[in-house]
């Protein structure tokens, strides 16, 4: 007759109900020690992830830039394809990947010309083109158009642009 696992010093269940062990995958960051349940990529066009702790993840979150080591042209023909082929790029993050890829006013000037809009536009016509443009592309009014639909992300985007303080 074999003894179950739980049959040991201390008792920490009934004496007769197994229970097999369960592995846990612990934090990538060097040193932590706690489960690492929060994927995170390793590079952008690699399928292999980290996996971090919630307080390393939002750490790696907090520096990611997606766009590092790309030009200007190189950031923004990605991000067009990331939009195109639906691979869960949020449009707006193109325009808000940092200072370090795009500057403040290569950003306005992007949006200003998404837009169609001039250099010394006022926030009332901003606010007008933006809804003009919105009315136009909005994916309810194009069902299935996927330039339509990447064209509305491109609109919020620049509107978010726009309109941050």
């Amino acid at each position: 007759m074999s003894r179950p696992k739980s049959w040991t010093f201390p008792k920490w269940g009934d004496y007769h109900r197994e229970r097999d062990p369960v592995s846990v995958r612990l934090c990538d960051y060097d040193g932590c020690d706690n489960p690492g349940d929060y994927p995170a990529p390793k590079a952008p066009d690699s399928k292999d992830k980290w996996y971090f702790c919630q307080s390393h993840a939002a750490e790696f979150n907090k520096n990611w830039n997606y766009f590092d080591g790309l030009s200007r042209e190189e950031a923004m023909r990605r991000a067009q394809e990331e939009l195109r082929t639906a691979k869960g790029y949020k449009g707006s993050s193109a325009y808000m990947s940092g200072e370090a890829t795009y500057g403040k006013e290569e950003r306005r000037s992007d949006a200003l010309e998404i837009l169609d809009l001039e250099n010394d536009a006022t926030m009332v016509e901003i606010k007008s083109a933006y809804r003009r443009l919105v009315k136009l592309y909005h994916p309810d009014t194009n069902m299935g158009d996927a330039e339509s639909a990447i064209k509305f992300q491109q609109i919020k985007a620049a509107y978010e642009v726009l309109t941050a303080k």
